[in-house]
């Protein structure tokens, strides 16, 4: 009895730290889709990465959007869709689970 309780507790120790590097995983890949999501949708108006130039100078650089809001805050913005005033920025809208990829790779562009 005590030799398959230490077989079970040595499973659930290995299959938890496979959930943990799992998890790191799936960090690194939610914010590989964020950022295939900006690149898509916002690169031809906004810089999308860490030094780029915006192609449209009245475009925000996307690493300086914490200058003007909190970036967890534009979660709502993306999840009712965002629209503008200007012509030139299409509808964009967005599942929940590519919101938040796409807050988590703004967050991770921030300066700190």
């Amino acid at each position: 009895m005590k030799s398959s309780f230490k077989g079970l507790a040595a499973a659930l120790a290995l299959a938890l730290g496979g959930v943990s590097g799992a998890a790191a995983q799936t960090d690194a890949e939610r914010l590989d889709h964020g950022k295939g999501l900006v690149e898509t949708n916002c690169a031809r108006c906004h810089a999308v990465g860490a030094t780029d130039e915006s192609p449209l100078a009245d475009a925000p650089a996307f690493r300086t959007l914490s200058e003007r809001y909190p970036v967890d805050a534009l979660e709502e913005a993306f999840a009712e869709g965002i629209v503008t005033g200007h012509p030139d920025m299409p509808e964009f809208e967005a599942t929940p689970q590519q919101i938040a990829d796409i807050i988590a790779y703004l967050a991770s562009i921030q300066p700190h």
